[in-house]
């Protein structure tokens, strides 16, 4: 019972430096694993034994006679059926989180990085393997299957911390989601080669079985996706079951798969969380949170349990100069490679290959299918099997640890950092969020809405905007890596206290270079409390703007002169309650959001441009005006 809740302790406490220190939880969850099971039997314990033993061990007879006491906590294999689950449902909930949209640029390059990016993995990594640490070919093979995955758990909160462009962000976030599976179903053809022994006869099976896993997996994951959809849909479970009915029916998925194509289950589940996540469900959100916080409990207890298993003798095998070398050929040849290859002839520039070549983490799947395998080939005697479990954790804390130091730095050293986040959060997705949501996409800006109304995020996507439905009280946004561009924050909801609450909470992280939000009817009327923060004009609020938006549901430009005619043209909107302004277009076609407690510019020039919505200028009268002394 102690060591039960001494793992969850331990876990969430791992979780909470990890957020502390903004580094992937997996290092202090691995260091811990290692303290509480090897490190703690070699050095802190009176009788050898490790603090924290997964597997059980049986009770063995001493020297003296004295039987001792058994100690453990899954007997058999069944630790190993834990880890399969628990991976299975951390598959899913990222595969919940892959939208179709992110990749309508990178594509083809995210189907090259787990084809061709896999393959070169394979050949390479097994050919490192066998010439530095003379492993046996069948033993490298296998090795090399388990580091192909670069996992999502461990990619996420490092990408969460750097500024990016989009595609870079999104390429390596499907990478490490969509290459779990292939990894693990490239690592068990392996294990049934070495473990059948069958030798040239095993082609045909591998072929058989490697059809099945896809057939199966793919069949069963698209099928119950859509059977899960249409029961929440339809509402035949009630709301206070949705969470635990979903997690039960990602279980089934997975074993019922496995039971008709053995290891299928990983590829299922990714497959059933992809459909899900992109079937536009109402439940989703809620579904998606509570596997993300099933997720982060599953993956502290893992973690734990799979470093706790490893023995300080296997340690000392890879206590060696080869270990150095075999992680450096695999982090700064082989990846690269594998990258620079996918990405042959796509719109990457050098400097993101660069950058997607150095970040390439190990995670979960690795390291668990390790434990799994390598214990199973060393129980049959298999020559070498004792290096499995150790070399692929040596690989995974090593590039989670460099990756997570020096990602960022790389970042800047390379060029794909972002010095200047130019995307836009709105907040709220109606018809006038819409509209200049549209007109900021066409001019070259990021822009993603935000809404609770899942009818204004469907029309938001309609359009072809980035549109998340979300709650803006949920923590849900502290994590999406695809804001990580954006530098202005826009609180366009018709409730004043929503959009003073977005400001107030999401103001630093995502308003670096400016946070806006509606003025509202009291603020109005009050020149001397006039907020800082107010969007657009100091004369109209939400209703103001979408009666305009209902009237003239389009946005003009008109030219500028100098700074003089711009402040006439907004006086005239302070007494034409059909001209909004909106934005500021220079010369070179940027956009700068015009804020209501500042309306002058000295830098306006010939060439820029008043964004405005609403009736046209009549511009024959514009030209007899009179333009007042500024």
């Amino acid at each position: 019972m102690i060591e039960l809740a001494g793992i969850i302790i331990l876990g969430i406490l791992a979780q909470w430096v990890a957020w502390k220190l903004k580094i992937p939880a997996i290092l202090p969850l691995i260091l811990i694993g290692l303290l509480v099971g090897p490190i703690s039997a070699e050095f802190l314990s009176d009788d050898g034994t490790k603090w924290i033993e997964p597997i059980w061990n049986e009770p063995i007879m001493n020297e003296s006679g004295v039987l001792s006491p058994g100690k453990g906590l899954f007997p058999g294999e069944s630790l190993f059926y834990f880890v399969s689950l628990a991976i299975g449902i951390i598959l899913f909930e990222g595969g919940l989180t892959l939208k179709l949209g992110e990749i309508k640029n990178v594509g083809p390059v995210i189907t090259k990085l787990i084809t061709i990016g896999s393959v070169v993995t394979f050949f390479g990594a097994a050919v490192a393997a066998y010439f530095i640490f003379e492993l046996s070919w069948e033993i490298s093979f296998l090795f090399s299957g388990l580091i192909i995955v670069t996992g999502p758990t461990v990619i996420t909160p490092i990408l969460r911390n750097i500024p990016l462009k989009k595609d870079v962000s999104a390429v390596l976030k499907w990478e490490g989601i969509l290459i779990d599976p292939i990894g693990a179903l490239v690592a068990v053809l392996v294990y049934e080669f070495i473990s059948v022994d069958a030798g040239s006869e095993f082609t045909k099976t591998a072929l058989v079985e490697f059809g099945k896993i896809v057939l199966f997996g793919s069949a069963f994951g698209f099928g119950f996706a859509h059977a899960l959809n249409f029961i929440l849909n339809k509402k035949l479970v009630p709301h206070y079951l949705m969470n635990v009915f979903s997690l039960a029916a990602v279980l089934g998925v997975f074993v019922l798969s496995d039971v008709f194509a053995h290891e299928s289950g990983l590829l299922a589940v990714v497959v059933m969380g992809m459909v899900l996540g992109n079937s536009g469900s109402p439940y989703l959100k809620d579904i998606l949170y509570f596997k993300e916080s099933l997720s982060v409990l599953l993956i502290s207890i893992l973690f734990i349990l799979l470093a706790a298993n490893i023995n300080y003798e296997e340690l000392l095998l890879i206590y060696n100069w080869k270990t150095a070398i075999l992680f450096a050929v695999i982090v700064f040849v082989i990846r690269p490679l594998g990258v620079f290859l996918s990405t042959h002839g796509s719109k990457l520039q050098l400097n993101e290959k660069l950058f997607i070549s150095w970040v390439g983490p190990r995670g979960i799947v690795a390291a668990g299918i390790a434990s799994l395998f390598g214990l199973k080939l060393a129980k049959i005697g298999v020559v070498d099997a004792e290096y499995i479990t150790p070399l692929v954790f040596v690989i995974v804390l090593g590039t989670v640890l460099l990756n997570a130091t020096t990602a960022r730095l790389f970042a800047k050293i390379v060029g794909v950092f972002l010095d200047k986040s130019n995307g836009i959060l709105i907040v709220g997705a109606s018809k006038v969020s819409r509209l200049l949501g549209h007109y900021l996409e066409i001019n070259g800006r990021h822009v993603v809405l935000i809404d609770s109304n899942q009818t204004n995020i469907a029309k938001a996507r309609d359009l072809g905007l980035e549109a998340l439905n979300t709650n803006i009280y949920s923590d849900n946004l502290d994590d999406n890596i695809e804001l990580n561009d954006v530098g202005y924050i826009m609180a366009m909801t018709a409730n004043s206290d929503i959009n003073k609450y977005a400001i107030s909470r999401f103001g630093k992280q995502f308003g670096e270079n400016g946070s806006f939000r509606l003025v509202t009817s009291d603020e109005m009327n009050d020149s001397n409390n006039y907020p800082k923060e107010g969007l657009f004009s100091r004369t109209d609020d939400y209703i103001r703007l979408s009666e305009v938006t209902r009237k003239y549901p389009s946005i003009q430009e008109i030219d500028l002169r100098d700074a003089a005619h711009y402040s006439s043209l907004v006086e005239i909107t302070e007494n034409d309650k059909d001209i909004i302004p909106l934005f500021l277009k220079d010369a070179d076609g940027e956009l700068h959001i015009i804020s209501s407690f500042h309306k002058k510019d000295e830098a306006i020039e010939t060439g820029w441009k008043l964004v405005y919505i609403g009736k046209p200028f009549d511009v024959e009268e514009l030209k007899n005006e009179e333009v007042p002394e500024v």
